[in-house]
């Protein structure tokens, strides 16, 4: 048999009444600040509906336990036999809970959960068959008590060790600092109740159950509003959406991008603060308002309370057109409804960074379905590219090799040609340049595409030099991006000499760029590649950016004029002599001119005029794959 004590000498309800105050408290905290009502948040929450339940009827218990009539000694029992059951359905939903956060799998999941249920079962039955047959807790005439076996501390190291044993199996899964804070707060609970047990207290029982619970919300539930704006982060964006899409509901979403504020890094001025705060908790009923990054805001708010929302949506923009001839800030605004397949796989950040792309500056966008069908495409294409560059296949099947041949007015004959790039994927087809050059370059894919087109022009330069054919040269384009990497000179030398062609087959078209950092990067890889017998081309000259002196320091080949300079030749005689006067510059300084879009007999005989050495254009050619230009280029025996 167990011990025989007096209960109420060793007990007081301050342990229980700071547990009750300290639940409502930290309920009080989770719903005024934002909580992402996830399924971890909804078991939190049971964890301390048990927690509350538990205390109450400890102190319940304990007040009328000196009354020990036959009227209130069932309610004893009841409530002692509440209390164990509450603390030990705690422990049961940490298990759950742990799981949950951890994100295991389904199977052992189930496998876990009934373990823990069938415990908790066997505990909490052992406890009351125990009290109704008088062996296990009994309460004698004396009001002293019989505690019968100590099956509570049993169930606690069970569970505790549960914990332990899951969280230590699964520990890749969850961040260190994290677990840390877990297992400090087990630590500490256990040794409350190992000093308490010491010296026969019973008063802080709850409150070591307590600990636990408060390092869920610190660690896992904490996301504390920004105190100037009012903002919480993405991932609270991200429960927002995820709770919403699984209840079926529809979201209102605005969306603020200021791009001043997203470049430099900095936080938004007072005045513009107290703009975003007032139109946070001024349009929409239950909003909450998300920081995504310095210069990126969305609100989000339930269509359900927000039935009116296209009136609202109208009102915002006509106040945010006033305040922005007030402050003057660039802004671009896209608002409207959320979408069933954009909250599916909760991807609001890259959707809306998607639309601010094709956005101009102070514009606003409603966002559409068909948004989100060029959205989806692009997040494809995106896709493929990284399994493009993690195959690492210089032949990669999807990659296509096309090119348009170039005309050489000294020979009459097309003998080069500027290799280009088309994607072919499964799903969507023909994929342009357009389409997916930016994307590439963004995210580091460009470099795997290029040495793929390198490769393929090789191959079909290797063909035609096998079947006789003249090839002065191809081109290939190169992203400035890649002149930052290491290996890129390598890997380029090692294409071209890996399929067997002369060197000097090749040439690399770069455009400018003003950046200092890129300009030493071109000049030392374009030096290094030069020694090879590779030729440069300065591609888009008259774009942008031209500055004289850098493009005399780089040893260009050829200067490639871009298409608005043809254009512009043709406004007057003035421009045409400023175009052609450029161009007998860079003839007279033993450089090549090619003009690029050429279109008509017209186009050809003004850039001839102009010093012209090469053209290229729809007059000659539309782009073509790369297998077509045996079509073009002349037999070595037809040259004789």
């Amino acid at each position: 048999m167990g011990e025989v004590l007096s209960f109420n000498d060793n007990y007081s309800p301050i342990g229980d009444l700071i547990v009750i105050a300290t639940c409502i408290v930290i309920l009080v905290l989770a719903y005024t600040s934002f909580v992402g009502k996830n399924r971890a948040f909804l078991i939190f929450n049971a964890m301390i509906g048990c927690l509350l339940v538990a205390s109450f009827s400890d102190v319940i218990f304990h007040n009328i336990f000196t009354d020990t009539s036959d009227a209130t000694l069932n309610f004893v029992y009841l409530f002692r036999l509440i209390y164990h059951a509450m603390l030990f359905l705690i422990l049961f939903n940490y298990v759950l809970y742990v799981m949950e956060v951890l994100r295991i799998e389904t199977s052992i999941k189930k496998k876990l959960t009934i373990v823990g249920l069938v415990v908790f079962l066997i505990i909490t039955g052992v406890d009351a068959y125990g009290i109704v047959t008088g062996k296990g807790f009994h309460i004698n005439k004396d009001a002293s008590i019989n505690t019968g076996k100590n099956f509570f501390a049993l169930g606690y190291i069970f569970y505790m060790a549960l914990i332990v044993y899951i969280m230590v199996f699964y520990r890749g899964r969850i961040y260190k600092k994290v677990m840390r804070g877990f297992f400090g707060t087990m630590a500490v609970s256990m040794v409350v109740l190992a000093i308490q047990g010491s010296h026969q207290q019973r008063s802080f029982t709850t409150a070591t159950f307590l600990f636990p619970i408060i390092a869920m919300l610190y660690l896992v539930h904490s996301n504390p509003y920004d105190i100037e704006l009012g903002a919480v982060s993405t991932s609270a964006m991200e429960d927002m959406v995820r709770y919403n899409y699984e209840k079926k509901n529809t979201l209102v979403i605005m969306s603020l991008y200021m791009k001043e504020f997203e470049e430099e890094r900095k936080t938004f001025p007072k005045e513009l603060q107290a703009v975003i705060r007032q139109f946070a908790g001024t349009f929409f009923k239950g909003a909450v308002l998300f920081q995504v990054s310095t210069g990126h805001m969305v609100l989000m708010a339930e269509e359900a309370h927000n039935k009116g929302y296209e009136n609202t949506f109208n009102r915002i923009i006509s106040a945010f057109t006033a305040e922005y001839e007030k402050y003057g800030y660039d802004f671009k605004v896209v608002y409207g409804l959320s979408k069933a397949e954009i909250s599916m796989k909760n991807d609001y950040v890259n959707f809306l960074k998607y639309i601010y792309k094709n956005m101009a500056q102070n514009s606003f966008h409603e966002i559409s379905d068909e948004d989100v069908k060029l959205f989806q495409k692009n997040e494809y294409i995106l896709k493929e590219l990284a399994d493009i560059c993690r195959g690492g296949n210089t032949r990669d099947p999807r990659v296509l090799a096309y090119c348009q041949p170039v005309f050489n007015v000294k020979t009459g004959r097309y003998d080069t040609a500027e290799a280009l790039m088309r994607l072919k994927l499964q799903d969507t087809g023909m994929v342009y340049p357009d389409q997916f050059i930016g994307l590439a370059e963004e995210n580091g894919y460009i470099h795997s595409l290029t040495r793929i087109i390198l490769q393929k022009t090789c191959d079909e330069i290797k063909y035609l030099l096998n079947e006789g054919f003249l090839v002065n040269r191809i081109s290939v384009n190169i992203s400035m991006q890649e002149l930052h990497d290491d290996n890129f000179c390598d890997d380029i030398i090692g294409i071209i000499e890996g399929s067997g062609i002369p060197d000097h087959k090749i040439a690399i078209e770069i455009t400018e760029s003003q950046n200092e950092s890129d300009f030493e990067a071109m000049k030392s890889k374009i030096d290094i590649l030069k020694e090879k017998g590779i030729k440069f081309y300065l591609d888009d000259f008259g774009t942008g950016y031209s500055n004289m002196e850098r493009i005399m320091e780089l040893p260009f080949d050829i200067i490639k004029f871009d298409r608005s300079l043809v254009i512009a030749s043709n406004i007057n005689r003035k421009s045409e002599r400023m175009v052609g006067g450029l161009a007998n510059m860079f003839a007279e300084m033993n450089y090549s001119v090619l003009y690029e879009g050429v279109e008509d007999e017209k186009d050809e005989k003004r850039c001839v005029n102009m010093a012209a050495s090469y053209l290229q254009g729809y007059k000659y050619s539309k782009p073509i794959p790369i297998m077509d230009l045996k079509n073009y280029f002349a037999r070595l025996d037809e040259t004789a």
